[in-house]
């Protein structure tokens, strides 16, 4: 979505990344990253480097290290406030420090502070953390090394505060300064099927005959001008497992790092007769994102669809696929927000014609991406009584106030499923898998070619499974063994879909000792259970990957908890959060990465000229922005490097110190506290509202949209009950005449029965591969026609393939 930039001084000499090394080890679903930047100051000055990132909202970020010049610093973690005046008096001592905090308002942004970075020397950073892969509809593994981050919007009167800027330029992705190079290698206890990318691919290597261990690289020449996305196929991927992590016995004996930890993962399998079925019964809310950024192309192929568009489409498939008797409603959002119905409404052939017409009108022309108010709104709907509220929340874009969206997700999860979709480049994995995990539902991304159909109808199947309740875990251990679960309670469970738990084990383990966990719930009324019996024998080279995943899980509870608690005199939360960050070495929203080398430097005698952050242009839509900001990291737009611009005297900060021409923040200043400079442009708190205002005006002149698809245009036909009329535009849809329609219908047989039948065999026979979008609608037809009782079947299933051209067999249609 974004052009991102190198590092340049404001006369436009480079003080280039040279290189971006990524290297990614998986084993089954859990991800270690080690990404290796490096930089070069090539003034005749020390810099201080200021350089936002972005990283997997779920990430565990566990070491970070810089060797300057020849001086290598391991970073620790301390409280963020006593790190920032660490890092404040180490600059003012000339000594050699970095700086790394984790945003307060969103989870993914990163902001890293070097400094003094000596005129000449090189700094090589490395940054290590570690992730769980989440599972796509396709069931491939999803790791994704974000590129890019978008403008934040932030909304008004969220409490963002009004930071100042400094104007930058932006460069083509063309003219980046700097290589990435990308190695991944993937371990498993099943065979590698196939692993995929939106990036070019050298050709997979397997290091083993059994095809469990596999490497790739990306292909020579690749620039970091997108998101690097993988997905990782393993045969028989729906297997249990367990890994047990021994601690660590340097550590504190009763915590969490020097106790065992182990980690599962679950499968719970439905049965047959249950997944069968169709609820008939739900309120579907849908909440669509019509900010002006949805105006732009899903790919960068020629002639692609936009994002709007697309999400026209999927609604239209969405919307054909509900069952009768379920209520719904369509919002949309984007500064403001609508709905097609005061409330949600039952769903009949009245109300999906109406809402089809509002859907089909749907533009990317609503500003910016204010999610907060709509959702506020959904929730202070009362439930309709034995309709289970089913959310389901389409963004290409980010905010600000991640956080307080996800809080107020949770806030209402008892009365509610949210499904999430981040659509295109950039898309915010805190945000959408953030939604989707405290609102029991699931989270899907859609990049590159991606297409939003599938993804979408995969989370409606989910949302049609009947609603799992009164889950409870049970634990069977050998005698003197306990465990302590330190990950969240399972809330909700969908058919072949992965639950994960993370417990403290304590006690004497036996050598060869067993354990099991039996899932219970209630399921359609039914109870069911599901048992995983594993083995306690501790893995081999694991490291502390499980300890600090287990870590986060419960640093992210704790977080949640906090922030319930504000406006409490009692901190105690807080500090809880603080000692786990600082005990397993894991950031968190209070805590920060400092790095100090006690060196004989000297103080400050000179300007120690600070390079800010860059504000990369659009990248899918020809809008281009080109102001820039030293601004809130929540809302700062920018890739990892960064834009340079030296602060002059003149332009004093508030609160800050002049030192020759330049700034030195103050002691224990962040760099998201500034305020505004005199005579700046646009601060980048705006940046999303700027971005979003230029891309309506673009969008207002793009050209149409191609005609129909086929399968669209057959499907925009189908009635709410599911068949089909019998008319000149289901004839035009199936390549024929009103009248080669007709003649071959049975006497005995209805038109609408012989149109619906006509259907269901050019879908079968024409539309196969795309059989995951029409699926539920095929099945909402086919139901329709064992209501009929229709006779003459197998006639008209013939006669429909003469007319055709297919060879469709009567089961296949499930008739």
């Amino acid at each position: 979505m974004v052009r991102p930039c190198g590092l340049l001084t404001e006369q436009h000499k480079p003080v280039p990344l040279k290189s971006v090394d990524v290297e990614l080890e998986v084993r089954d679903h859990v991800a270690t990253v080690v990404s290796t930047l490096n930089y070069e100051n090539k003034e005749d000055k020390p810099l201080e480097a200021v350089f936002v990132f972005p990283l997997p909202g779920d990430a565990a970020v566990c070491h970070f290290s810089a060797k300057l010049g020849e001086t290598e610093i391991i970073a620790e973690v301390k409280e963020k406030q006593k790190a920032r005046e660490e890092y404040d008096d180490a600059l003012s001592s000339g000594q050699k420090a970095f700086l790394l905090e984790e945003s307060l308002q969103s989870p993914d942004i990163f902001t890293m502070s070097v400094g003094c970075l000596p005129p000449g020397e090189s700094a090589l950073i490395r940054l290590e953390y570690v992730t769980e892969l989440k599972e796509q509809a396709d069931d491939g593994l999803r790791f994704c090394l974000p590129a890019v981050l978008n403008p934040r919007y932030e909304p008004q009167g969220s409490g963002g505060s009004g930071s100042g800027s400094v104007q930058v330029t932006s460069c083509p992705a063309s003219l980046v300064p700097y290589t990435l190079s990308f190695s991944a290698q993937v371990s498993s206890p099943r065979p590698v099927s196939k692993i995929e990318s939106n990036c070019s691919l050298d050709p997979l290597q397997y290091l083993n005959s059994e095809q469990t261990k596999a490497t790739v690289k990306l292909a020579a020449g690749h620039k970091f001008d997108r998101d690097v996305e993988l997905l990782i196929y393993y045969k028989d991927a729906h297997q249990p497992t367990a890994v047990v992590e021994m601690g660590k016995a340097s550590e504190e004996p009763g915590t969490l790092m020097s106790d065992p930890v182990v980690m599962l993962s679950l499968y719970p399998e439905f049965p047959e007769a249950v997944m069968s079925s169709i609820a008939s019964c739900g309120e579907f809310v849908c909440l669509l994102d019509r900010s002006g950024s949805m105006g732009c192309p899903m790919s960068q192929t020629k002639n692609a669809q936009t994002r709007i568009s697309s999400a026209r489409d999927t609604l239209l498939l969405l919307l054909k696929s509900l069952p009768m008797g379920c209520y719904f409603n369509i919002y949309s959002f984007g500064s403001s927000f609508q709905h097609i119905f005061p409330k949600s409404v039952e769903y009949n052939q009245k109300t999906m014609e109406e809402a089809l017409q509002k859907v089909g009108e749907m533009q990317a022309d609503l500003g910016g991406t204010e999610i907060l108010m709509p959702l506020k709104h959904i929730y202070s709907q009362p439930c309709i009584p034995n309709q289970p509220r089913q959310v389901f929340v389409f963004t290409d874009g980010e905010v600000g106030n991640t956080k307080q969206v996800i809080d107020l997700v949770k806030k209402n999860s008892n009365a509610h499923r949210c499904f999430s979709f981040g659509i295109g480049e950039g898309a915010s994995s805190a945000l959408v898998n953030g939604l989707a995990k405290e609102g029991g539902g699931h989270a899907q991304f859609i990049t590159g070619t991606d297409r939003l159909q599938p993804k979408v109808m995969q989370s409606l199947r989910y949302a049609l499974q009947p609603a799992v309740g009164d889950v409870s875990v049970t634990w069977d251990l050998p005698k003197k063994v306990s465990h302590a679960v330190v990950s969240p309670p399972i809330r909700s469970i969908f058919q072949g879909q992965r639950s994960l738990i993370y417990a403290r084990l304590s006690g004497k383990i036996p050598k060869d000792g067993e354990g099991s966990v039996t899932v219970k719930y209630s399921l359609a009324g039914q109870p069911s259970l599901n048992k995983l019996q594993f083995s306690l024998k501790p893995a081999e080279d694991t490291g502390l990957t499980i300890h600090r995943l287990a870590a986060l899980a419960q640093i992210r509870q704790l977080e949640m908890e906090e922030r319930e608690s504000t406006g409490r005199q009692d901190d105690s939360v807080k500090k809880k959060v603080v000692e786990l960050s600082v005990q397993s070495g894991v950031s968190s929203a209070f805590t920060a990465f400092i790095a100090v080398h006690k060196g004989d430097g000297e103080a400050i005698q000179g300007p120690l000229v600070r390079r800010m952050v860059p504000v990369p242009r659009l990248r899918m839509c020809s809008s281009t922005v080109a102001y820039g900001a030293c601004a809130p990291m929540a809302r700062t737009a920018c890739a990892m490097p960064m834009m340079a611009q030296t602060i002059p005297k003149q332009k004093k900060l508030r609160g800050c110190k002049p030192v020759g021409d330049s700034v030195l923040r103050p002691k224990g200043c962040a760099m998201d506290t500034y305020d505004c400079l005199e005579d700046s442009p646009p601060p980048m708190a705006r940046m999303g509202r700027l971005t979003d205002r230029m891309m309506m005006v673009e969008n207002a002149s793009m050209p149409s949209q191609p005609p129909m698809d086929p399968l669209l245009q057959l499907v925009s036909l189908q009635k709410a009950s599911g068949c089909w009329d019998l008319d000149q535009a289901l004839a035009a849809a199936l390549g024929k005449t009103r009248e080669e329609v007709e003649k071959p219908r049975p006497a005995s047989v209805s038109q609408e029965v012989w149109a619906t039948i006509l259907s269901l065999i050019w879908l079968h026979g024409f539309k196969m591969d795309t059989q995951d979008e029409w699926g539920l609608l095929a099945m909402k037809a086919v139901s329709w026609l064992r209501a009929q009782n229709a006779s003459c079947v197998d006639e008209c299933v013939a006669a429909g393939n003469a007319l055709l051209g297919c060879q469709v067999q009567k089961g296949a249609l499930g008739i």
